[in-house]
């Protein structure tokens, strides 16, 4: 009788983070990257339309301050001065509020915008989202967005040690791969 419980409930709670996940947006590469308006570390509205004009590495993390999530951010502090080499603006959202980012960015010197996305709409939005009864934990994605904010390539197995140079290199190839898809 018990492992009859066990198996109706994990059965139920995977049918429930199925149906989660199946709520979220789904993205895909060549999409317009949808507009939002989010607080930064200042607690200053910003959207992402004022970027536009620019090549955007819009990151998703889950939580100021763990292991995983400062390892990434330190790495993109670290690879910064390449990123803006190759004209590439980061923004990182988390659900974190504009007072936790601003304590995160002074402790590692971040030289990038945190946005806040405390109504949790953003990262459903983006796909970037999954939990199971109203849980909900942001999944640590990347998207690469052209000048004109079409989603030019989406890193979903990031590599928290190496970010920065992930991102340049993916924008790269992706600038690479639709120069030779161009007809002459």
């Amino acid at each position: 009788m018990k492992k009859l419980f066990i198996l109706i409930l994990s059965t139920t709670l995977a049918a429930v983070c199925i149906a989660c996940e199946e709520k979220n947006m789904s993205l895909s590469i060549g999409d317009i990257a949808p507009d939002f308006k989010l607080r930064d570390e200042t607690g200053t509205w910003r959207s992402l339309n004022e970027f536009r004009g620019n090549k955007v590495a819009l990151y998703f993390y889950p939580k100021d301050d763990t292991p995983g999530c400062t390892k990434q951010a330190c790495s993109l502090r670290d690879g910064y001065e390449d990123l803006q080499k190759a004209n590439i603006i980061v923004l990182g959202i988390s659900y974190d509020t504009p007072e936790s980012h601003q304590k995160f960015i002074e402790k590692y010197a971040l030289p990038f915008p945190l946005l806040s996305d405390e109504e949790k709409s953003v990262a459903k939005n983006y796909g970037s989202s999954w939990g199971i009864l109203g849980n909900s934990i942001i999944k640590r994605q990347t998207y690469l967005l052209d000048e004109e904010g079409k989603i030019l390539h989406i890193l979903k197995n990031v590599n928290v040690s190496k970010h920065a140079q992930e991102i340049i290199f993916a924008f790269e190839k992706a600038v690479q791969d639709s120069e030779s898809e161009s007809p002459r």
